[in-house]
């Protein structure tokens, strides 16, 4: 008979530790294991390993979301930066804080490598007023990257990024205004004129809306294209309405600009519309 070292209970034989169970205990902590023990210390400490394991991956789990936390914090200080260096036209300091901002999204919201960040990532997490801040940034960095011909392909990305953000966000019209004069000052006017082409690609009208009030870019046209894009769009019911809508909606719009006494009806109804849905 022979005494187990961990248990000290008289055994026929010990079973060796095997060296991957050995380095998930001393993982967890627990130190001074022997190399051979009894077949029912083996049993016990593989349920510990596992145990531990659990415990050690929920501690790495809270980790990193602790991490993500104090990154999505740290944004803020960021923004306020760069916004401060654009006043003072520190726009290098500037641009570094924002593409640092840009960089913290992309790692709060798991982008993958060779992936863009994308609006619907902010549409399940309450966050969707920080849309009007990624636009505003894009905004920025395209006008910063302007400033030399060594920047255009970060230029460029910015207004491609911008043309996607933008258009869920009440400074839309804004924007649009801006481009619009910038591109007559721009160094870059070509990239301008795409991201003004993009923009207007990206977001499709909303026909009677906008017959109805006259101006694709008023605030209740773009509160019922998010409407649209964030609530309906997801669901399969949702992408239907829309089909039947883009289907009908065009003849529609035709008989009110026919009629426009019927606008001031339709705008009345839509303002409910989106009072309910807001």
């Amino acid at each position: 008979m022979i005494q187990c070292p961990r248990c000290g209970i008289q055994v026929n034989e010990l079973h060796p530790v095997d060296s991957d169970l050995i380095a998930k205990l001393q993982a967890a902590g627990e130190t001074n294991l022997p190399p051979q023990v009894c077949a029912g210390c083996i049993s016990d400490l593989r349920r510990a390993a596992v145990t531990s394991s659990g415990g050690i991956l929920m501690q790495q789990e809270r980790a990193r979301e602790q991490h993500r936390l104090q990154l999505w914090k740290s944004r803020v200080m960021l923004i306020k930066k760069a916004r401060m260096c654009m006043t003072q036209k520190l726009y290098s300091e500037a641009a570094v804080a924002y593409e640092k901002y840009l960089k913290i999204l992309d790692i709060v919201f798991d982008v993958k490598k060779g992936d863009r960040l994308r609006p619907e990532a902010f549409k399940d997490s309450a966050r969707t007023t920080e849309l009007t801040v990624v636009a505003s940034v894009y905004w920025d960095l395209l006008r910063i990257y302007d400033t030399s011909e060594k920047y255009s392909d970060r230029m460029s990305n910015a207004a491609k990024q911008l043309a996607v953000f933008v258009q869920y966000t009440p400074i839309y019209p804004d924007i649009i205004r801006k481009a619009e004069t910038f591109q007559k000052s721009a160094r870059n006017p070509q990239i301008v004129k795409q991201f003004l082409k993009m923009v207007d690609k990206e977001r499709p009208r909303c026909f009677i809306a906008t017959a109805a009030f006259a101006d694709p870019r008023s605030p209740e046209v773009m509160a019922l294209r998010e409407f649209r894009d964030f609530t309906l769009r997801p669901s399969y019911w949702g992408r239907q309405f829309i089909a039947l809508y883009y289907k009908f909606s065009p003849r529609v719009a035709c008989l009110l600009d026919k009629h426009p006494q019927f606008k001031p009806a339709v705008r009345a109804a839509l303002r409910l519309l989106i009072k309910c849905v807001s």
